[in-house]
């Protein structure tokens, strides 16, 4: 067995796990509100109301890290071709219809974790509360039975390596 299928497998059980919570339908109903908060449009939004407030630095940084974490995501979205759970497991239905074919990485998380990153180093004082909403658009992704676990790890990966990124290129 080679180590991608042992991440499978791993992924795989730690997700039945989940959805085998005595809260999964409360969880599901929270996750998507959760989720929606992560959408691409509430990010243009954020970005406008910086700028509307003066931080042009941190607006740069957004476009510039969103850019580049997009076309990392799609990349991988589109090498990896991972399927989603519904389509990976038998008699498996997921919450919510996703708006893509492929499970890897989580776009959702990855976009949350470099929103939390890059706010965070204009407003420490929200770094608790940021990171907290994007570690439960993650865990959202998982409830919602789109995403195997695994998929929102990278995705957080991905966001805050785009944002280191873009912070040490602009600042």
């Amino acid at each position: 067995m080679n180590i991608l299928q042992n991440i499978h497998a791993f992924d795989v059980q730690t997700f039945y796990w989940c959805m085998a919570r005595k809260r999964r339908m409360l969880l599901t109903r929270i996750g998507r509100t959760v989720s929606f908060s992560a959408d691409g449009p509430l990010y243009a939004l954020a970005a406008f109301a910086f700028w509307l407030l003066g931080y042009d630095t941190l607006v740069w940084v957004l476009l510039m890290g969103f850019s580049l974490e997009r076309l990392v995501y799609f990349i991988l979205k589109r090498g990896f071709k991972r399927n989603r759970p519904a389509d990976a497991l038998d008699n498996f239905s997921s919450f919510i219809i996703p708006s893509d074919q492929f499970s890897f990485p989580s776009g959702h998380t990855s976009g949350a974790f470099f929103m939390a990153f890059c706010v965070s180093e204009w407003f420490p004082s929200m770094n608790l509360m940021l990171y907290f909403w994007a570690a439960n658009v993650g865990l959202s992704r998982i409830f919602l039975g789109v995403h195997f676990p695994t998929d929102t790890v990278i995705g957080a990966l991905l966001g805050c390596f785009c944002a280191a990124v873009a912070i040490g290129v602009l600042v």
